[in-house]
């Protein structure tokens, strides 16, 4: 049985360490591949929290382990982070990692340097009230997912053979639980015209005047993409525009633009690109259709590439994950917790996308707070989460049973 009293007095108890934690964090600054001082930070606190196992794979994910039971259950937190951008416009140095008023500042506090000292934490706590029972417990600070989320559970599941029963993903989720999100894909388009001279454009064939077409088509294909009743519509858009010429004296031979496409459930890859293929603009220009392909080095140097390919993942409400996570909040707090979607994309792309591990989102912070100036986490929300990660494993393995 859970003492779900003692889990909050045990927390509470450890507030101020998760707090602090989450500020050596946010002093490392840990943009994609280059995480490997604030990776080395995690396994320092997981090996004095004294967890089972704790290594660095070559990809450079931080895995710690509590537990050898049967029924294995996976959180998981990346320590990335985007730049701080414009400084000026931040009250506090981003990187100050400052402790005030009941909140941590900075770059990353809440996307998602806190979420992972309180997942760091909650397994602790598991440890510490033997609510490990049956259960093989994976607190995994993953790497490189600001640029391309889910790459690094794909490596965690093909390399690692790892294969948990049910992954919480701790981004922030308002208070609540979040049970899917839109998929993601970057797209590039190209178009190819001939070179000629500014002062005689008649003589060439402008790349650039080929693709107004189809970014006028783009926009109009916008508002006709498919809608599901959970998740929403999904969406595309034109992100970039570059075009290659011989001088600013020359009519340009090659034009790509980028396109941000969002994907809705029962959209897959394959149906985006034919939907763009099958534009008359674009069959008319004979523009060529691809997927972006990310093969960026991680901190450790592995590259280990992948098409910049994002599933839209959606789990129901009467899951067993679902509805863990619910009873525990009720066990905790005495109040029910709303379920709902994240507007962003996360690491659950390959967890369930991919592979079709279910997962669910908790997480402390608010979404509008990632990426933006004058980041910060509450104290009390990393200790809240810290209590969900402790006890949402049992009352799963039960439910699942």
């Amino acid at each position: 049985m859970i003492n779900f009293a003692a889990v909050k007095e045990t927390a509470r108890r450890y507030s101020q360490d998760i707090a602090n934690f989450t500020s050596d964090l946010v002093k490392i600054k840990s943009l994609d591949s280059q995480e490997g001082e604030a990776v080395k930070r995690v396994k320092q606190e997981m090996e004095k929290l004294e967890f089972d196992e704790v290594r660095i794979d070559p990809f450079g994910n931080v895995i710690g382990r509590m537990g050898s039971g049967k029924t294995v259950v996976a959180l998981d937190a990346h320590v990335d982070t985007v730049e701080a951008g414009d400084e000026s416009a931040w009250e506090l140095p981003p990187f100050s990692g400052i402790i005030k008023d009941g909140k941590v500042f900075g770059r990353g506090a809440s996307d998602q340097k806190g979420a992972l000292a309180s997942m760091v934490y909650g397994v602790k706590i598991m440890k510490e009230l033997h609510l490990l029972d049956g259960l093989t417990v994976y607190a995994v600070a993953s790497v490189n997912e600001e640029e391309c989320e889910g790459l690094s559970w794909q490596y965690i599941i093909n390399e690692e053979n790892i294969h948990p029963e049910f992954v919480i993903i701790t981004e922030a989720t308002e208070g609540k639980i979040a049970a899917g999100q839109r998929g993601r894909m970057n797209i590039r388009i190209t178009t190819k015209g001939l070179s000629a001279h500014g002062s005689v454009p008649e003589r060439g064939i402008n790349a650039v005047y080929k693709m107004a077409p189809i970014i006028s088509e783009i926009e109009e294909l916008n508002e006709r993409i498919k809608y599901h009743p959970v998740l929403g519509k999904g969406s595309i858009t034109v992100s970039q525009i570059f075009c290659r010429s011989a001088s600013s004296c020359a009519v340009p031979d090659e034009c790509s633009i980028t396109l941000d496409r969002r994907l809705t459930k029962g959209e897959t890859d394959q149906t985006a690109l034919e939907e763009i293929k099958n534009l008359e603009s674009v069959k008319k220009a004979e523009a060529t259709v691809e997927l972006f392909e990310y093969d960026i080095p991680t901190h450790t140097g592995l590259v280990y590439p992948t098409k910049s390919y994002f599933p839209v993942w959606l789990i129901e409400e009467d899951h067993p994950a679902v509805k863990a996570a619910k009873e525990a909040y009720k066990k905790l707090f005495a109040k029910d917790i709303s379920v709902y979607n994240w507007v962003f994309s996360t690491n659950g792309v390959s967890v369930m996308g991919l592979f079709g591990i279910p997962c669910i989102g908790f997480g402390p912070g608010r979404e509008a707070r990632a990426h933006a100036p004058n980041e910060f986490i509450e104290v009390e929300d990393l200790a809240v989460a810290a209590m969900m990660y402790a006890v949402i494993p049992q009352i799963y393995m039960r439910q699942a049973r």
